[in-house]
């Protein structure tokens, strides 16, 4: 593997305003001078969480993933983030891994947030995703995913591990800061891999205050990049493909892990 260099995005979010947050991000994306392999932006970026989808639910053809396709092009980066999404008569929160030449793959979340009335709008997917990137496989996964350990479990397979890296989006409440910082650690040193967090700051539309705490923790479980609180940041980190490798080779807790298989 590479290093992997990665933009994350920490970032207010203008309620139900697709418009003004594509234009908004757009901006921050390009005050960075860096260059980067991967910009990661929070979970819904076009319109803040929980919002009823079908005044801005939008298909494979609509503004937000052409927007994406430019700002890939633009940058020669991967761009990735969940919006709303319509599939026929359904609606998901999808997040998109948008690549330079215009392909994409997407992933649905699959914890929906019941306890916010997401349930009742948003089907949830069923399918993981695994995605490679100048040789790291990277798992994207969205906010609430974050809470369930099965579903985010690394495997070792073939002799390696499953992923590399696993990616949260999220619009995170400031409220539930604790279990965010925690969970992130915690997943990083059960998976072995590094874990990247991000969330969103400011405040929605229905009240809920978000402070960030978006991180980068390695496979050991250190922080070694980290958004301050309560501030909009454009966050540049390298990853270490090499020292991952190192540490797998000498603690190798993957070939002890537990087969499984997860039943929907």
């Amino acid at each position: 593997m590479e290093n992997l260099d990665v933009i994350y995005i920490q970032s207010g979010l203008v309620w139900e305003n697709p418009a003004k947050n594509r234009e908004r991000l757009g901006k921050m994306i390009f005050s960075q001078q860096k260059k980067a392999d991967l910009i990661v932006l929070p979970e819904t970026f076009t319109t803040g969480f929980p919002v009823d989808p079908a005044p801005f639910a939008e298909t494979t053809h609509g503004k937000t993933l052409n927007w994406m396709r430019k700002m890939a092009a633009q940058t020669g980066a991967v761009i990735t983030g969940s919006f709303l999404m319509k599939e026929k008569k359904h609606f998901t929160n999808t997040l998109v891994w948008m690549r330079p030449d215009g392909s994409f793959d997407h992933y649905q979340k699959r914890h929906v947030f019941s306890m916010g009335g997401e349930h009742k709008h948003i089907r949830a997917g069923d399918r993981q995703l695994v995605v490679q990137l100048k040789g790291w496989k990277i798992r994207p996964m969205i906010c609430y995913d974050l809470r369930f350990p099965v579903w985010c479990k690394n495997r070792f397979k073939n002799g390696g591990s499953e992923y590399d890296l696993a990616i949260y989006v999220a619009n995170w409440p400031a409220v539930r800061s604790y279990p965010w910082d925690t969970l992130l650690v915690a997943r990083a040193i059960e998976n072995q891999a590094f874990v990247l967090g991000v969330n969103r700051v400011g405040k929605d539309g229905k009240g809920n205050d978000y402070s960030g705490h978006s991180k980068l923790v390695d496979a050991k479980g250190n922080i070694l990049s980290e958004a301050p609180e309560n501030q909009e940041a454009v966050m540049h980190t390298t990853l270490s493909g090499e020292e991952l490798q190192a540490f797998r080779n000498k603690f190798n807790v993957g070939r002890d892990w537990d087969n499984f298989e997860i039943i929907l």
